[in-house]
């Protein structure tokens, strides 16, 4: 019996369900950073912790290496963490926390009953009607802002702004999505991010609470791990990613991060399996960085510039992963428009191999982990993909709207640009 036809057949079923076992890998980690048990890995119940501590035992069981006695880079830097779930109730309606609300970042704690009282635009440019505006007692009152007038607040004169602290909350209606943040600092009142489409016209009471606490010196830290290169260990190519996100709200708002930056964080993971396997050792040395403390300002990336567990001259090129979920309309490449000729490595590598429909460039930006690194002249690009998902940065950011359209193909790339380095 001719066994062949068999062993290709055998092959061919084999070869597709390996590459499915790989994303089925992907989507776990992805999966287990968006979990509930993560908390938004951020700054409410050790979410950020329990993070570092799944990537250490990834790169532990890959065999990788710490720099040093620990795969950890501890730092601290004061957070604002709303630490019991907001409460908002308009015209004796309840309102849902991370749905139809959020409270800012930055709130401070506060509670009970106001009377609505929308900004009059009008302040702004006729000088009577601010006069008569702010003669108002706004002690009992939650001022209504729209989000486009927020920013002109800062133009009015300082009594004025000094008359807005004296409300009891401030609310600022969201004309498209709940975007929220990581604040270092707290604001002197409470304030309420709400979506205008969940607001009532007619809004005239309202109830809430928020429970605020400001961390002056948050623990968190930089998970590394380093393989030794064959033959260049002193030349070191550098794969970035954060890992955190922005936390929850109390128990029962979380904001998951599946895009920014669980797929940059499980890419990372996928990079440290390759290369730690024999057969793709490395003649560069190989360092694997997920950063800290990224949503509160580059924080994570920045103390690592400042404190290098190896000269930061030694790097020959840094690989910056965040935002890889999607991909249908391309990748952009930061940097791109610095690092002309490896650009033009990446954009021939990828016409040769026809895996994404599109690279494009852009110039410097100070948009994630890259930035402290170039700042320092360390080569480096910063990769994110196009199209797919716009979930950001809001509740709806989580595993299951995840596309990954182009994530093998992305990974592909990424190995051959790195042999071209080597």
């Amino acid at each position: 019996m001719n066994r062949f036809p068999t062993l290709l057949l055998l092959f061919t079923l084999l070869v597709p369900a390996l590459q499915a076992q790989d994303m089925q890998r992907v989507r776990h980690t992805i999966d287990t950073l968006t979990s509930p048990a993560m908390h938004g890995r951020g700054y409410v119940f050790d979410g950020d912790k329990k993070a570092a501590n799944y990537l250490r035992d990834r790169f532990r069981t890959l065999g990788l290496q710490p720099l040093g006695n620990s795969y950890f880079q501890p730092f601290s830097f004061p957070v604002n963490r709303i630490v019991e779930t907001p409460q908002l109730q308009v015209n004796g309606k309840k309102l849902i926390a991370g749905t139809d609300f959020v409270a800012n970042a930055a709130s401070s704690s506060g509670g009970g009953k106001a009377s609505v009282l929308p900004l009059d635009t009008l302040v702004f440019t006729d000088a009577a009607v601010a006069r008569g505006f702010f003669s108002q007692n706004f002690k009992d009152k939650a001022l209504v802002i729209r989000q486009q007038d927020q920013q002109k607040l800062g133009q009015l004169p300082a009594p004025y702004a000094q008359k807005l602290q004296q409300a009891k909350v401030n609310v600022v209606l969201q004309p498209k999505a709940l975007l929220t943040s990581v604040a270092r600092q707290q604001a002197e009142v409470p304030v309420l991010e709400v979506l205008e489409s969940a607001w009532p016209q007619d809004a005239r009471k309202l109830s809430f609470e928020v429970k605020a606490s400001l961390n002056p010196n948050h623990q968190t830290q930089n998970v590394i791990a380093f393989i030794r290169g064959s033959e260049q260990p002193d030349s070191v190519i550098v794969f970035s990613a954060h890992y955190d996100h922005l936390g929850g709200q109390g128990k029962d708002v979380y904001f998951p991060g599946a895009n920014d930056n669980a797929s940059g964080t499980s890419m990372l993971l996928e990079l440290a399996s390759y290369y730690s396997q024999p057969q793709h050792k490395p003649t560069y040395s190989m360092a694997f960085i997920a950063f800290a403390a990224e949503e509160a300002g580059l924080l994570g990336s920045f103390y690592y510039t400042q404190h290098p567990l190896f000269p930061l001259e030694q790097i020959r090129f840094l690989l910056n992963l965040d935002l890889l979920g999607t991909g249908s309309e391309g990748l952009m490449v930061v940097n791109g428009k610095v690092h002309e000729q490896a650009f033009e490595q990446l954009r021939q590598l990828n016409q040769q191999q026809q895996y994404l429909p599109q690279i494009k460039s852009r110039g410097k930006a100070a948009n994630s982990d890259h930035y402290p690194f170039s700042e320092k002249g360390v080569p480096a690009f910063f990769f994110y993909t196009l199209g797919g998902t716009a979930a950001y940065h809001n509740t709806k950011d989580d595993a299951s709207q995840l596309p990954l359209t182009k994530y093998p193909e992305v990974f592909k790339l990424l190995t051959d640009f790195v042999e071209t380095l080597q």
